[in-house]
């Protein structure tokens, strides 16, 4: 069996636009990518992670302790040989984790161990993404390397319209596309 063009761990976080990233998995599986997943608790609150490991092929990865399927721990084995970490819904939360070197889930202790590249789809209410603590969190993660799509502006879970909204799926996907050229 051949490689997969790349191997990429998509991290969702606990948002409303943690469905939009079943799409994204779809998505790439479709153009042959490895997906690996890992979901943050609150994440599985609003897409269970059957949908995950249905779409990917393989199991979700949700706790950090040692394991049969990951004796070393979910941590270290799942960052082994990534092209790519995708983070969406990148909330507020996720973001400043990453940008504090905070690891006391999963997806956090991913970031921290990985050697590739990272792309963080924010999502959250536009009176969140306006905080100056968010901001500056962004403004760490770009520092440190990491590539950002989105928000958009649009229509938002809190009845209300303005910035914080994730990108699409399509624009997600491209832009992996793009990254991993």
């Amino acid at each position: 069996m051949s490689r997969s063009p790349a191997t990429v761990l998509l991290a969702v976080g606990g948002g409303i636009a943690a469905y939009k990233s079943a799409v994204i998995c779809s998505r790439l599986v479709q153009q042959q990518y490895e997906v690996r997943v890992v979901m943050t608790r609150s994440a599985e609150q609003f897409v269970g992670s059957a949908t995950f490991a249905a779409l990917s092929g393989q199991p979700v990865g949700t706790e950090s302790a040692p394991t049969d399927r990951y004796p070393t721990g979910a941590h270290i084995e799942l960052a082994k040989d990534l092209d790519l970490m995708v983070v969406a819904p990148a909330t507020a939360n996720l973001i400043g984790k990453f940008a504090n070197g905070i690891a006391d889930d999963l997806a956090s202790t991913i970031y921290l161990q990985r050697s590739c590249p990272v792309l963080l789809a924010p999502a959250m209410s536009a009176s969140m993404w306006s905080k100056s603590a968010v901001q500056r969190n962004c403004k760490q993660l770009e520092e440190d390397g990491c590539d950002f799509v989105g928000p958009e502006e649009g229509w938002l879970s809190c009845r209300a319209t303005g910035a914080g909204r994730m990108s699409e799926p399509d624009s997600i996907v491209e832009r992996v596309f793009a990254l991993l050229r």
